[in-house]
């Protein structure tokens, strides 16, 4: 037979302590906050229709297709019908307030920084040997050897190997910098001579460059970016009073 064991609200918020989750924990609530005094200041309401859509799309996401699986889940997280109804709400509340602030400003900031949002299409070998990388990159040029034989050659890894160092479409912001100068600056296809990183030597063949377009998904992704600054900066403002007590203090 099982052992059953209780675990009260204080069993779980000593267990929050211990694994040092507090400060990520008070961010949270901070934020929430922060949020809805922004949204009230703002004068943002939330529809009964929006809290349905919201949650429609919730038990989509979470694969609750009955309302048997939803209470289960529900049970799992320790949440009540109520909570579930103020998740929901948070989530709303907040998208509206990002939209609200930062919608009229997307476009503008697309047009500041599209560079940014390019990509491009490459493949990558990564040598330890800058004199061999020099003559790799030579021997492509002069037709002796292609990029792929390169590639099928020195590169250690098996899938990576069997892609020809296929690295799919890489943003601007995920290059190191003296990578990314010079990839953007190719005239595709165009392999770079190589470029020495702290990671190795770098034997680059470009593809494609992708320009930018601000499409919904970027669009979405650039108010996101705009929210997420807006909200650390407003709880670097807050000062933070704190009423739990260590047991220490307690004692």
């Amino acid at each position: 037979m099982s052992k059953a064991i209780t675990i009260s609200h204080e069993d779980i918020l000593h267990q929050v302590k211990l694994s040092c989750q507090i400060p990520e924990i008070v961010e949270q609530i901070v934020t929430r906050k922060v949020i809805a005094d922004a949204a009230a200041e703002a004068g943002i309401k939330v529809e009964t229709e929006e809290l349905q859509k919201a949650a429609d799309s919730l038990r989509l996401i979470s694969k609750l297709n009955s309302a048997e699986e939803t209470k289960a889940w529900l049970q799992k997280n320790g949440l009540s019908l109520d909570d579930f109804e103020e998740l929901i709400y948070n989530n709303v509340i907040s998208g509206k307030l990002a939209h609200h602030l930062f919608a009229d400003k997307v476009e503008p900031f697309f047009i500041e920084h599209q560079l940014d949002y390019a990509g491009v299409v490459m493949y990558e070998v990564v040598l330890d040997d800058e004199d061999l990388a020099m003559e790799l990159f030579y021997a492509i040029q002069e037709g002796e050897m292609s990029f792929y034989e390169v590639a099928h050659q020195y590169i250690q890894d098996t899938e990576l190997r069997r892609k020809g160092g296929y690295q799919g479409i890489v943003g601007r912001k995920e290059l190191k910098p003296e990578i990314s100068a010079a990839v953007f600056a190719a005239t595709p296809p165009q392999v770079l001579k190589p470029i020495l990183t702290s990671k190795g030597v770098h034997l680059i063949l470009v593809e494609e460059i992708i320009e930018p377009e601000l499409d919904d998904k970027l669009r979405y992704q650039i108010l996101s970016d705009l929210f997420a600054g807006w909200r650390k900066q407003q709880i670097e403002q807050v000062e933070v009073v704190s009423k739990l007590k260590s047991n220490s203090q307690a004692a």
